[in-house]
């Protein structure tokens, strides 16, 4: 192969490597914990220690959201991470300092503006 041919080919590989755009951004989208009245604040902190690795004071800031707004946004991510913790807080279990609580708090996904 000739030098031409050679240098040729390194130019072609080199401009295969290198893309036109910057990779796309995946779409992200909040976990959203909506409120009910069969848990305590206690529960909501410490579920949030356990899956969004909060500290203790923003567990308590998001648990006074939803109990003041009705819901609040702990997490956003992409689809996949967020479907993930939607259902670890499905799983998390009733509240055992709560007589009412019958199972885990609710969360939906919905996509980020």
């Amino acid at each position: 192969m000739s030098n031409a041919s050679a240098s040729a080919v390194v130019e072609e590989v080199t401009q295969e490597k290198q893309p036109d755009k910057k990779p796309k951004r995946q779409p992200r989208y909040h976990v959203v914990l909506w409120d009910d009245p069969e848990h305590t604040y206690d529960y909501v902190i410490r579920m949030m220690i356990d899956l969004f690795h909060m500290t203790e004071t923003a567990g308590r800031k998001l648990a006074e959201q939803v109990d003041k707004t009705g819901r609040a946004i702990c997490l956003t991510t992409t689809l996949e991470h967020a479907e993930l913790k939607r259902d670890q807080i499905k799983a998390y279990g009733a509240d055992p300092m709560s007589m009412k609580s019958k199972g885990s708090m609710y969360a939906s996904i919905e996509q980020a503006p």
